[in-house]
C-alpha cells in the first residue's frame, strides 16, 4: 500500500487496519453488551449515545498517547506490556466463550452513561490494555483509524439498540460472542508467543 498523504498516512496498511479493528470490535464487544443496556433501559437508566461515544473515543486516544509514558515511569516496556495484555485478553475471552464473570464492576457511580456504559463496557481496561498492545506490532495510524471505525459502529449500535437485538435475537447475541471469544483467544495466544519471544531475545542479549 502506497502512503498517502505524507507523514499523516505514514505506515498505512489495509491488513494492519483490519487486524486492528477485528481485535478492538471484538474487546469492545458493543454487540454483545446490548443486553446490559438494554436492562439499563427498563431500570430507568437511559443512555445517551453521543456522549457514550466522544467521551469513550477521548479516553481511548488519550491513554494510546499517554499510555507509553506511564509505561516509561514504571519502567515497563512494551513487549512485557504486549504479554500482560496478552493474558488480559485472554481471560475477557474465557468470559465469552464460558459464560463466567471474570472481571466485575463493583463501582459506587450510578449513572448509566458513564458507569458501566464508558467505563468498563467501552474504555475498560480490556480496551486500554489492548491499544497498547496493538502498538508493539501495528502503527499507530492503522490503530487510530480502526479506533475511530469502532467508535462509529458503537455510535450507530447505541443509536439503534431495539431494532438490532429484535433482529438478531437473544441467540444471534449469545453465538457472535462465542465467535468472537475464540477469535480473542486465538489474537492473544499470538501477541503472546510473539511478544515473549522478542523479550526472551532481549533478554540473552
Amino acid at each position: 500500500m502506497q502512503k498517502k498523504g505524507g507523514i499523516m498516512f505514514s505506515g498505512f496498511d489495509i491488513q494492519q487496519l483490519t487486524s486492528a479493528f477485528i481485535v478492538l470490535f471484538a474487546v469492545i464487544d458493543i454487540i454483545g453488551a446490548i443486553p446490559i443496556i438494554l436492562s439499563l433501559k427498563q431500570k430507568g437508566r437511559p443512555v445517551n449515545a453521543s456522549n457514550a461515544t466522544l467521551i469513550s473515543f477521548g479516553l481511548l486516544v488519550l491513554f494510546f498517547y499517554a499510555g507509553d509514558a506511564i509505561l516509561k515511569l514504571f519502567q515497563v516496556d512494551i513487549a512485557s506490556f504486549a504479554i500482560a495484555g496478552a493474558l488480559i485478553i485472554f481471560f475477557m475471552a474465557l468470559e465469552m466463550i464460558l459464560d463466567v464473570e471474570i472481571f466485575k464492576n463493583q463501582g459506587p457511580i450510578q449513572e448509566a452513561t458513564l458507569v458501566p456504559l464508558v467505563f468498563p463496557l467501552l474504555a475498560g481496561a480490556g480496551a486500554f490494555t489492548t491499544l497498547l498492545t496493538l502498538r508493539a506490532e501495528y502503527a499507530s495510524i492503522n490503530i487510530l483509524l480502526a479506533l475511530v471505525l469502532n467508535m462509529v459502529w458503537v455510535y450507530i449500535v447505541l443509536k439503534m439498540t431495539d431494532r438490532i437485538e429484535r433482529f438478531l435475537g437473544k441467540g444471534g447475541i449469545y453465538m457472535i460472542r462465542k465467535f468472537f471469544g475464540i477469535i480473542l483467544v486465538a489474537i492473544s495466544a499470538r501477541l503472546f508467543t510473539e511478544n515473549i519471544t522478542a523479550l526472551l531475545a532481549e533478554i540473552n542479549k
